[in-house]
């Protein structure tokens, strides 16, 4: 079969994540909804896809777990990001539904996004969560009692009726997604590469890996952490920077980092989103 133009995402249809994959991809390409990130990876990773398209922070409520979970557990290369600005509504099945919700539903960042937003008009009604806004789409199209905090997208795609628009309570709201493939990218002069760290379980090891960083003169675009998986009150370090693993400059780095590193991945090198 082949996958050469076929992208996985984090369905149903309407999501913000397919919004990315049609944003980036420019509307080409067969998509493949799947039903959670996990499914992402191993679509991509088992070669059933050709690409992958994954949430993986968020301006307002940080990084998601689940995808910085795959990452560290998954052989697929990152070769691409998208950033999606992220317009909420409370969609529902009819007009008349504004009068007789009993639930609103989305997915947790969604509903998290949204929080004082809620508070103010809707305080006493029960939040669901599901496991995509467009699932919660999906509820609210067949149910006049369920409201949706979903996007544009989703509205359309399920007929729905808008009662409230841009609930949001971060106007700059934007999501920034992962494209995922078993390849790797050329420089292009404007590149970024993501890697993992585990650190030494030693005194000062944070300070030995950010320091190659200083001493080349070598741009942080962001650092996260999680628990490692292997051992308890031990942390994995995700650093995103500018720069492309051919470059000299990184070869350079990573030279350095693996001298002061308990173990080093490198996620991928890809083109940094112009925004």
């Amino acid at each position: 079969m082949n996958t050469s133009n076929t992208i996985a995402f984090l369905g149903p249809e309407g999501t913000f994540t397919q919004v990315a994959a049609l944003n980036y991809f420019n509307g080409k390409g067969d998509l493949k909804a799947c039903a959670t990130i996990d499914d992402v990876f191993a679509l991509v990773e088992q070669e059933v896809t050709a690409y992958g398209i994954a949430p993986i922070e968020n301006s307002t409520e940080g990084a998601v777990n689940n995808t910085q979970d795959c990452l560290i557990d998954s052989m697929v290369n990152i070769v691409g990001e998208v950033v999606v600005t992220v317009e909420h509504h409370l969609l529902a099945s009819s007009s008349d539904s504004a009068n007789v919700l009993v639930k609103i539903a989305s997915h947790k960042q969604s509903l998290a996004q949204c929080r004082k937003w809620l508070l103010k008009n809707y305080p006493h009604l029960e939040l669901l969560e599901c496991a995509s806004n467009a699932e919660a789409a999906k509820l609210a199209a067949t149910n006049i009692n369920i409201g949706a905090i979903a996007g544009t997208l989703a509205e359309k795609t399920y007929g729905l009726v808008p009662i409230a628009r841009k609930i949001q309570d971060q106007s700059h709201n934007s999501t920034r997604f992962l494209v995922l493939a078993n390849k790797e990218t050329q420089p292009t002069g404007n590149d970024k590469t993501s890697v993992l760290i585990y650190a030494e379980n030693k005194p000062g090891s944070l300070f030995r890996i950010l320091e190659p960083f200083e001493k080349l003169q070598i741009s942080l675009t962001k650092i996260e952490t999680r628990p490692s998986k292997s051992e308890a009150w031990a942390y994995v370090f995700f650093i995103d920077f500018e720069g492309h693993l051919k470059d000299k400059l990184i070869q350079e780095l990573f030279i350095r980092l693996k001298k002061c590193t308990a173990e080093l991945k490198i996620l991928g090198s890809y083109p940094a989103f112009e925004i």
